[in-house]
């Protein structure tokens, strides 16, 4: 993720009801100059071990969506995951397979042993995009999120390792090749969703 990539991100987060249905820290949506202040950390040398962004471009160079880890540990070997896919591309299979390729980056590039992730509780899609991911549900927050002038429960889900590397393959086969992810247009083939080798690389 580029500075100048926030010009495309900042008018996803200015869509309120999005807003509420993904991010449970803001309700007020940004102009560009907050948005720079608020991901500052993620361009700075000094924040760079704690977290890391990426955004999902077409092959034109189209910017489509973005995906995170955040609170990186490198002591409890764990990180919270995130993922934001643009409106005009939702349910197209984008967001499960960049989702794919985070968790991959996490388990096998980082070390990490442990994803947790959020949802709202009436959010079904993130719902059921987790949970094929191998995501369990490890409790609910009661009342922890507020929008729309009431209150919902948040839901925690989390996914091991050891859960990930035993899925990994079936997803793989089940979602197909007809829409790949990649890191950057030179990747290697490992480093796609779905993993264009056999094996778990």
């Amino acid at each position: 993720m580029e500075k100048a990539d926030l010009e495309v991100v900042t008018p996803w987060f200015q869509d309120i009801e999005d807003l509420a249905r993904f991010d449970r820290t803001c309700r007020i949506p940004f102009n560009l100059a907050q948005t720079e202040d608020v991901w500052s950390d993620v361009f700075n040398a000094s924040g760079s071990n704690s977290k890391c962004w990426f955004v999902v471009e077409s092959d034109s160079g189209q910017v489509l969506g973005m995906t995170g880890l955040e609170a990186i540990s490198s002591i409890n070997r764990d990180a919270v995951v995130a993922m934001f896919v643009d409106k005009s591309v939702r349910r197209s299979g984008l967001g499960i397979r960049t989702t794919a390729l985070i968790i991959d980056f996490a388990f096998r590039q980082l070390g990490l042993n442990r994803l947790t992730s959020y949802y709202r509780a009436d959010n079904h899609n993130s719902r059921d995009l987790v949970a094929k991911l191998g995501c369990q549900v490890e409790g609910t927050m009661r009342q922890a999120w507020y929008t729309d002038g009431r209150f919902h429960d948040m839901v925690v889900v989390g996914v091991l390792r050891q859960d990930w590397m035993a899925l990994r393959n079936d997803l793989a086969k089940e979602l197909g090749s007809e829409t790949i992810v990649t890191f950057g247009s030179k990747a290697s083939a490992s480093w796609s969703w779905p993993p264009q080798t056999n094996g778990c690389g």
